[in-house]
């Protein structure tokens, strides 16, 4: 549903240690570039870099980024791979009411405090 998003980061190594983790519990690999790395469906990626203006990197409040899973036990492992990796819980896996058909999703905090999510649309 995005052409791209990028995430900010001070660290890129330590990063994409965490970012291989998480996209690679949803099925995505990395591709390394000059000040980052790309995960990406070939219609859209993520983008994990040091800001393009050389500025530190600092959390924007209030953003969330939402990927896609195929189910409930991949956003459970999307969740786990987080946590094993460094991120921090910002909401267990589970069914969340509030929601459009009451999706199944997980949210966490990367290693730099961005706030993202895994949620399985369609998953009853």
């Amino acid at each position: 549903m995005f052409t791209h998003t990028v995430l900010g980061t001070n660290d890129v190594a330590k990063s994409c240690r965490f970012y291989d983790a998480v996209m690679g519990a949803l099925g995505y690999s990395g591709v390394v570039l000059p000040h980052g790395k790309v995960y990406s469906d070939g219609t859209s990626g993520l983008l994990v870099a040091t800001p393009a203006n050389g500025e530190p990197h600092t959390v924007s409040n209030g953003y969330t980024l939402g990927l896609k899973a195929s189910d409930r036990a991949v956003v459970d492992a999307f969740h786990a791979a987080g946590l094993a990796h460094g991120g921090t819980d910002e909401g267990a896996p589970g069914v969340r009411p509030g929601s459009p058909g009451q999706m199944y999703g997980a949210y966490l905090r990367d290693l730099d405090g961005n706030k993202i999510c895994a949620f399985a649309l369609n998953a009853g």
